[in-house]
């Protein structure tokens, strides 16, 4: 009986299901729970953004410019938790400071060539120049991650 006790602990420690296959941002709803209210209606086009195709212009204060594909763009990834950007820079232009206090960012390098990284929470620097058609991971730290466990935490 122990045996079977064990495993019925070991098979409901995974992640929920999702309640709905698709639930599209209905961007003119008040109503903000987990991202937006699901539009009860939706298209393919509420799955499409070509956006990310234009290069972006580049003649500002920091020679970049960012344009995000989100939940605004896309209501199709309402509550899935992704969004994806281009970052165009000009020649020594860079994508100021930030923080992603709940996301891990990827970058990855089309043309040209970019000096890319990050710092630890131990206030360690880790950096790269990434090239043509080339990958980089930037890592949460860990004490986003404690901190947003906390915040989860039963009450006791």
């Amino acid at each position: 009986m122990l045996v079977a006790a064990a495993i019925g602990f070991n098979s409901v420690s995974a992640d929920p299901d999702l309640l709905q296959d698709v639930c599209v941002a209905d961007l003119t709803s008040g109503v903000k729970m987990n991202g937006y209210a699901c539009k009860e209606n939706f298209t393919a086009d509420d799955f499409f953004f070509a956006g990310l195709s234009k290069p972006g212009l580049t003649n500002n204060t920091f020679g970049s410019l960012v344009t995000g594909a989100n939940v605004q763009k896309i209501p199709g990834l309402n509550t899935l938790g992704v969004s994806f950007s281009r970052i165009d820079y000009a020649p020594g232009g860079l994508n100021p400071p930030h923080t992603h206090p709940r996301a891990t960012e990827i970058a990855f390098m089309l043309q040209g060539e970019l000096e890319v990284g990050f710092i630890t929470t131990t206030n360690t620097l880790y950096t790269k120049t990434i090239k043509k058609v080339a990958w980089y991971t930037v890592h949460i730290g860990t004490k986003q991650v404690d901190k947003i466990k906390s915040r989860f935490a039963p009450k006791k």
